[in-house]
């Protein structure tokens, strides 16, 4: 999939609400929950706890791999994030309690000649899903894209994990191919042994 062009950017980016949080979803007792969605200060010691916290929480679900972040992690991954320009994460927050965390990085688009947003970890915890959390998380990632002047989303998902493929889907995902004939793109990965 070829990135939109500026214009169609710009439009999408025109339509978007420039400050959209917080905002109020239905609990299962019908009653609003206040949502509140914020881009991470990595030097906020408050917000990088609450970073740290869901990461932990999503490597520990067997959808990000069942295991602890590690020590280095847990020590290193905020000072690390925050020397890298490209880096930007969205905490999510339902009545005051962290719910939900979206980490993301600018990459390039070499056809289109653009930057675009890779997000790297989706994570709301199992408390506050069905709730809106994952989408008002990606509509402000998606502001913040736009307004960097990017010309598209990417984004990995597990084959198993349908619930996500399901909120994507709905926001506008789709599987990603240049043409037809060369089918869909396949993530691949080669780990280096440090």
């Amino acid at each position: 999939m070829r990135c939109r062009n500026r214009n169609g950017a710009q439009q999408l980016h025109d339509r978007l609400n420039p400050n959209p949080l917080p905002r109020a979803a239905p609990n299962q007792n019908g009653s609003a929950l206040k949502i509140e969605v914020e881009q991470v200060d990595y030097h906020d010691p408050r917000q990088a706890g609450v970073l740290l916290q869901l990461l932990d929480a999503y490597a520990r679900d067997p959808m990000g791999g069942a295991h602890p972040l590690s020590d280095h992690a847990k020590q290193h991954l905020v000072q690390e994030l925050a020397q890298r320009p490209t880096a930007f994460s969205v905490l999510a927050f339902v009545d005051g309690a962290p719910a939900g965390l979206v980490n993301c990085f600018e990459g390039f688009s070499t056809f289109a000649c653009q930057p675009l947003v890779n997000i790297h970890d989706v994570i709301v915890l199992p408390e506050f899903r069905g709730r809106q959390v994952g989408r008002l998380m990606l509509e402000r990632v998606e502001q913040i894209a736009l307004q960097r002047g990017c010309c598209k989303l990417t984004l990995e998902v597990l084959q198993e994990n349908v619930a996500a493929q399901k909120l994507y889907r709905k926001f506008g995902f789709a599987d990603y191919q240049l043409a037809a004939a060369g089918g869909n793109a396949m993530f691949l990965q080669k780990r280096f042994d440090h």
